[in-house]
């Protein structure tokens, strides 16, 4: 007889050996060895190929009691050989039955224990396969029991999305249908798993809910919560060609019914209620639940107002106005983010709520609230630093929409406001920009009392000032500048003496004294500066002669990149010329006061 068949028979042998010992034993008789005993039998039998014996002393009617209090023990070795069989091999089938038959037979609590020991121990490369393998054994266990059944359900919902959170969300269309590691099926796998609870939550709502039933609720409840923070806050939900059933919108819609089906989706939406929030004496644990909530809360109103998840049900009875201020802390949430897949979906939110209002239609109260003056400057910081292009268009974009959408006491509130805070001189260019559009439309088409007047003269004060006087570095806010100039370049040529409707010409020995000459004499260094700068690098080359030589140089205080003499005066001349355009409209302006404030003073002589 071959050695390794000797062996088997062996291992077959040891365990009927310990079957028919532990059969005339009372239950309560029996030992730690002899589950020990059983274990490392019944682990061989499944090693060795036997998986079709083990089957059959599971099946036998007369070992019931010994599957009963012993089977959960098998849950580890079966899952390592189901996953060693191929799909079509005849063992990997009988281990699958045996999986079955352990769920039939054995103690629930037992076997819940080691089901959800053994998704806790996986690897994060077999997570997922192992989740789903073990999702039907382990719904069926918690279907039978009758004490904790809430908290069991809710401690496994909990252990498989903790197990799933650190895998890599699959994001573009290649990675989605490749779902190397599984997640996408995962994920839907485990809404199907949650199903029957749900289904019992729902049925016991049309009664009074018992303290269980709300129990269970609560814990479903917590599972959707988990879900929009992962994986749908990471992952990509715009429909994708080619791709008839995306798995991460099809799991969305199963959320989204969960929370309509136990009636707690318009409180999430609107009321901002987040559960039974456990109360955690540490302080971090309370902060990091908060943030989590916050996180999924933000998810749960792109999922409604961009993706349109859940709407057919929605009410309409609220206004656009009122959408946005609900919708003002989540996209805050968002727009805090580095993430893509997370901005992109605050840019959206933030989009798509803007679009439901009519131009300058919001009220200015509105800037009251915080985040209607935080979410812009996170805008701006976007548009400045985010390394992404499309991102830092679309911002500058969504920026000016939310500009658009205010009255102007709104808009003017809002651009004192960003002026103070962006800190970012092609930023406040763009406002200044926008305010001369205002200026122009009061002057135009309708009278408004915040762009003409002393509103506005108190805006000028702003707007046209140097930060650091004559020491201003004019190339790093040359943006601002070239704005500030051109607005009053309009409002000289614009605006009569006799009219003064601005109230600049009544203003303009300010506008000079701190606007105009510290301009002029920053120019004057600036430009003497650089020249000296060009001239002292010509003279090097040419005691070098060689253009190559790498050195380094500063502008605007910076340190450059190494580069040649040539690329240095290249950069030098290009700072000479940004000089000479200030210098000229600034010259045009100066001008231009003078022939107006001539024309006026011949006037009266």
């Amino acid at each position: 007889m071959p050695e390794k068949q000797s062996q088997t028979i062996m291992a077959v042998d040891e365990l009927q050996a310990i079957i028919q010992r532990c059969q005339i034993l009372e239950e309560a008789d029996f030992k730690g060895e002899d589950f020990n005993l059983f274990q490392v039998a019944g682990q061989k039998c499944l090693e060795d190929g036997y998986a079709a014996q083990l089957l059959e002393v599971i099946q036998n009617e007369k070992n019931k009691v010994i599957i009963k209090n012993m089977g959960w023990n098998l849950i580890s070795p079966l899952v390592r050989c189901i996953f060693m069989y191929k799909q079509d091999d005849d063992k990997r089938e009988h281990c699958l039955r045996i999986l079955d038959q352990l769920a039939q037979l054995c103690n629930p609590k037992e076997l819940f224990l080691g089901l959800l020991e053994q998704i806790e121990q996986t690897s994060a490369e077999q997570v997922c396969q192992t989740v789903m393998l073990l999702l039907q054994p382990l719904q069926t266990v918690l279907l039978k029991l009758q004490n904790k059944k809430a908290y069991s359900v809710g401690l496994s919902l909990a252990m498989i999305m903790n197990q799933l959170t650190p895998l890599p969300v699959p994001y573009t269309k290649q990675q989605i249908e490749e779902d190397k590691l599984g997640l996408c099926q995962c994920c839907n796998a485990v809404v199907e798993f949650a199903k029957p609870f749900v289904n019992e939550v729902v049925k016991n709502m049309e009664k009074s809910l018992e303290c269980s039933d709300m129990e269970l609720k609560e814990e479903l409840l917590k599972f959707c919560m988990k879900s929009l923070k992962f994986p749908l806050l990471t992952a990509q939900l715009e429909p994708l060609e080619g791709i008839e059933e995306h798995p991460f919108r099809h799991f969305a819609t199963e959320i989204i019914d969960i929370l309509w089906n136990i009636r707690e989706f318009i409180p999430l939406v609107f009321l901002h209620h987040k559960g039974k929030s456990p109360h955690w004496e540490n302080q971090e644990f309370e902060d990091i639940e908060r943030k989590n909530s916050a996180d999924s809360l933000a998810c749960l109103s792109y999922l409604v107002f961009v993706q349109h998840f859940g709407i057919e049900g929605f009410p309409v009875v609220f206004s656009p106005s009122y959408l946005l201020l609900c919708n003002m802390t989540h996209i805050g949430v968002l727009l805090k983010r580095t993430e893509e897949s997370m901005l992109s979906k605050g840019l959206d939110l933030f989009e798509s709520s803007l679009l439901r209002i009519e131009d300058n239609s919001l009220l200015h109260h509105y800037l009251e609230f915080r985040d209607f003056i935080n979410v812009p400057q996170d805008l701006v910081k976007i548009m400045t630093l985010c390394p992404m292009e499309h991102l830092r268009k679309k911002s500058l974009n969504i920026l000016q929409l939310f500009i658009d959408k205010f009255d102007t006491e709104g808009k003017y509130t809002l651009f004192r406001c960003l002026l103070k805070t962006s800190n970012h001189a092609g930023v406040e260019g763009y406002i200044i920009k926008n305010i001369k559009d205002q200026i122009h439309l009061s002057l135009t088409e309708y009278d408004n009392v915040w762009f003409t007047g002393h509103h506005l003269v108190s805006l000028l004060d702003l707007v046209l000032s140097l930060p650091e006087g004559a020491e201003t570095d004019l190339l790093q806010n040359s943006d601002r500048i070239m704005a500030s100039l051109n607005l009053l370049r309009y409002l000289v040529i614009k605006d009569c003496e006799s009219d003064n409707q601005t109230g600049v010409w009544t203003t303009l020995a300010k506008i000079d004294q701190n606007f105009l000459k510290p301009l002029r004499v920053g120019l004057n260094m600036s430009k003497a500066h650089y020249e000296a700068e060009i001239k002292n690098k010509k003279e090097n080359r040419k005691e070098a002669h060689n253009s190559n030589t790498v050195c380094s140089v500063t502008v605007s205080g910076e340190k450059m990149p190494a580069m040649t003499t040539g690329m240095q005066l290249q950069v030098l001349h290009s700072a000479l010329f940004t000089f000479d355009l200030i210098e000229s409209v600034l010259a045009r302006v100066e001008e231009l006061i003078e022939v107006k404030t001539k024309a006026v003073m011949d006037e009266h002589s």
